[in-house]
Parts: C-alpha cells; structure tokens; sequence
C-alpha cells in the first residue's frame, strides 16, 4: 500500500472482504541456491528535487536479506503474547528457541533480543550439566547472549552463523563517507533503557542523548500541530475491535467503526480529519509495529500504546560495537547455513548447506521469524503444533533505515524528528541529528508497505529520487525560493553501496 493520501470513507466499503485479504503474503525463501533479485516495482523517476543530493546514502533493505526475511515481529490477526510463549518453548529439552519474537515484553527490540539470550541460557542450565556441547544457531545479539552465559557457566559452545560477520540484524557500518557509524538495523536506545544504554558504553561506544522536538509539516511546508483526531481514531476502532468476537485487522476496525466516517474536508492548511488518521498509522502506529493496518491485530497490535519507535539516546560507534563485544572469545562458524535440525535420542545435528554437519547435546535456535516462516530451515521431526502455529500466526514485520549525509544542511529547523501529514512521503519519519551530533545527516524510517515496496527497487538513484521529493516540505524557506526561480539540482552522486542479500 502506498503512503495514503487517505479517503477513509472507502475504508467503511471495504467489509467483511477484507479478512480475505489478510492472509500473509509468501516471503522469499532463504534457499541454498542464490535466488533471483526481485523483480523492480515499476517507478517513474520523480523530476528534479530542490532539495540538493547527498554526498552519502545508505539503506537497508531487510524483507529482502534472505536470513532476516524481515525486520522485527508484530501481532498479525488473531495472534496473542501466548503465541510468543509458544513459540520461546522448549522441545524436548533439545531444541530452545531465543530471538525477539519470542519476548513478551519488548518484541522487536535489542533489548528484547538480549533478554530472549539470558533466558534460553538459563533454560538450557536447567535441562543440562556443563560437560555438554551446546550449539547456537545465529549470531545476533540473542545469539551471542545465550552463548556467552553458556560459557561462562562451562560449556563447550559453536555459534553456527549464515552471515559473513556478528550482529544479526544489528548492521553497523563505517567509513571515511560517514563521520559516525551507520547503523542498518536498531538505530537508537530507548528512552529509559539503561540496561542497554550501560552495556553499549561498557562496549566502548559513545552515547549521545537525543533531544527530541517534533516537526510535521504539509507539502506546502507549513508546520502544522498534529490533531488529537487521528490517535483518538484509533483508539475507537480499537475500543470496537474489543466487542467482537473475535479479531479482526486494525483496518477493518477502522473501516466498521465510527473513525470509517471522518471528514475529508480539508482546513485552511489543506488537511482535513482523514489526513490525520493516515498521519496516525503511517508516522506513528507503523514506524512503532513494522506492520501494515491491513494484518495488525486490533486486539492485540499495539495500535494505541505509546510512542513511535524513535529512542533517547544515540550510540555514535553504533551498536556494532556491542554485538562485537559480546562475541569476543565465543567460537563463531561464519559463512554457514544451517538447513536441518535432526534431533536423534540425546543428539542433535545440524546440518550445512555445505553437506558437512555438526553434533551437539543441544541446540538454541536464534532464527529470525521470518525464516522461521520460510521454510528454509527444516525441523526433523517437525515442530509440535503449538510451536508450528505459533510461527505461522505470529507477523514479520518491514521496517528500513534510510541514511543520508548532505555537505551542508538545506534546512532551517531545529526539528530533531520530521513527519508529513497529507503529503506523499515514502518516509514515515525523519531523525535529524545535526543538533545532537553536529553532522548534517537524516535517518529516515521506512515502515510496513513503503519499505517492502522500496525493498524491491535495486536501483538506489530512483529511490534517493523519492526520498528527496518527500522532504521538499523541509526545504529551508530561501532555498525554495530559489528552487521556484528555476534553480537546477545538482549532479547525482554515486550512492554508497547498500547491504547486499547475504
């Protein structure tokens, strides 16, 4: 779905039908054999924008990294923090499953990845001795978690990783184009995680707090005050979605519900009811879920908790360095794919897309949802039911970062966080962290349909295209003057190269 300009009334029409269309579309598979590139969502390059190119740009593109297939989990329809217990348990005191789908309490965070880590160790403590072989399959961050507690209470661990290095769906990056690392997955610590916050500096990172200050503005660039319509919108579909009987997608409760009817009149500056309640799931809701309304549960999703994602503090060597540090003595097999997890009486093995295999007493699994949900990794004998169930329902969710370094800024705000409301943007939200760091660069979230739809684009300049036509409404007032007298755009750059599939 592209970035709506959002006639809600239509949404109403839309009934029953709906639930049809909520079934999860197949992901690409994460096979042995390199799949093909996706085939480019049509796209007309947008003309010219005033707003001058990046010296530097690099994006992710997650839904399309054959071991990530995603970037975080949701609650997709009918799903419940009981799925995410299903899917965390243990089969057989074999095979332990970690990772951030499996956290109740912070899905789709570093922390909750971290958490999922110490507690698989603890599981796998409790079931075994420490004379025991122990494999970890993926060296994310719950990976390497779970295996450095293991080793520490005397095991004998082997991470087994796909990848070509640690981290996971942590992917920092540096360079002499950047002047602070380049961070592809997480790219901020949460207000208040301390936790978190301590152990990225105990890793040797640099922290900076962010100030927030919000700025949305129309595509005329007038800054407006968000409206109260759009969140209490929401929370009435919410609030409908509560007396039914059973779940339904954020969308159809929209749809059934009064926020169905709200004007698309617009007011003095062009943005009528309507326009903030798209404003409400494309900048706030997604950004936050990694998920589109059409699949969130309205029960269960999240619709209305707090916040948008955005953290309160910026680690400047990224959090590379934390995932480097926790994989410091551990024994890491990179570059090998796991294909099949054989469990035979007190064994386990595991087998390589090399044909080669590994034995061990257990297993943690650390495999990200969305591969889970591939099918490219096969359980013999399969999952229990539960657990089976549990991957199927649970939701991975699309979530991009989109770095951009400019010579000089071509803004005039002292905004920290940028958002656009009836304005067609493929960014939900822009960090701008010249106050906080002194570089003129901007982090842009890309969340849910926007970030699978741009995932798809192999060509960056027609992407980078698209970005810098969404942020005309931030042009500094005297440059956009200029760009009306007919000022030309600057050359092109070369982008910085995006992280490959693999």
């Amino acid at each position: 779905m592209r970035r709506r300009t959002f006639l809600i009334a239509a949404v109403g029409a839309l009934g029953t039908s709906v639930l049809a269309a909520c079934t999860p579309q197949p992901r690409p598979s994460a096979s042995p054999s390199p799949s093909p590139s996706p085939t480019p969502t049509p796209t007309t390059q947008p003309p010219a924008s005033a707003v001058p190119q990046p010296v530097s740009m690099l994006r992710s593109r997650w839904s399309v990294d054959p071991f990530a297939l995603g970037a975080a989990s949701f609650a997709a329809v009918g799903s419940t923090s009981a799925s995410r217990d299903d899917l965390a348990a243990a089969v057989d005191d074999r095979i332990f499953f970690a990772g951030e789908a499996t956290s109740r309490d912070a899905p789709g965070t570093v922390s909750g990845a971290v958490a999922s880590g110490t507690r698989v160790a603890d599981e796998v403590i409790a079931a075994s001795d420490g004379s025991e072989r122990i494999g970890v399959i993926g060296a994310g961050v719950a990976g390497l978690t779970a295996a450095r507690a293991l080793l520490d209470a005397g095991y004998d661990v082997i991470v087994v990783e796909a990848r070509d290095r640690v981290g996971g769906r942590i992917d920092a990056r540096t360079g002499d184009s950047w002047p602070l690392a380049v961070d592809l997955g997480p790219t901020m610590i949460d207000d208040g995680d301390e936790a978190l916050h301590s152990a990225v500096v105990a890793a040797g990172g640099d922290v900076v707090s962010f100030g927030r200050s919000d700025e949305v503005r129309t595509t005329a660039g007038t800054a407006v005050a968000v409206s109260g319509v759009g969140a209490a919108a929401v929370a009435d579909a919410v609030e409908w979605s509560s007396k039914q009987p059973h779940d339904v997608p954020l969308s159809f409760a929209i749809g059934q519900s009064e926020a169905g009817a709200l004007s698309t009149t617009p007011d003095d500056d062009g943005v009528s009811d309507a326009d903030w309640l798209a404003y409400q799931l494309d900048s706030v809701v997604q950004p936050r879920t990694s998920a589109p309304d059409e699949r969130l549960s309205a029960w269960n999703g999240g619709a209305t908790s707090p916040g948008d994602g955005v953290g309160g503090a910026v680690p400047l060597a990224g959090f590379g360095t934390f995932a480097d540090d926790l994989a410091d003595g551990v024994d890491v097999l990179l570059r090998s794919v796991v294909t099949r997890i054989v469990t035979r009486d007190d064994r386990v093995s595991l087998r390589l897309r090399t044909g080669e295999s590994l034995t061990v007493d257990r297993v943690v699994v650390t495999l990200p949802l969305g591969v889970l949900k591939s099918g490219s990794v096969a359980f013999e004998p399969e999952l229990p039911l539960p657990k089976a169930r549990a991957v199927s329902i649970l939701g991975m969710g699309d979530s991009d970062r989109v770095w951009l370094r400019f010579d000089e800024p071509f803004w005039s705000t002292d905004a920290t966080v940028w958002s656009t409301v009836a304005a067609a943007s493929p960014v939900a939200l822009w960090v701008n962290l010249l106050p906080d760091t002194g570089y003129p660069v901007l982090v842009g979230t890309i969340a849910a349909g926007e970030a699978a739809r741009l995932a798809a684009v192999d060509d960056d300049a027609v992407v980078l295209a698209e970005l810098l036509a969404g942020l005309e409404p931030f042009l500094d007032e005297a440059k956009r003057a200029d760009g009306d007298d007919g000022a030309t755009a600057t050359p092109t750059p070369t982008p910085t190269p995006t992280p490959s599939a693999g």
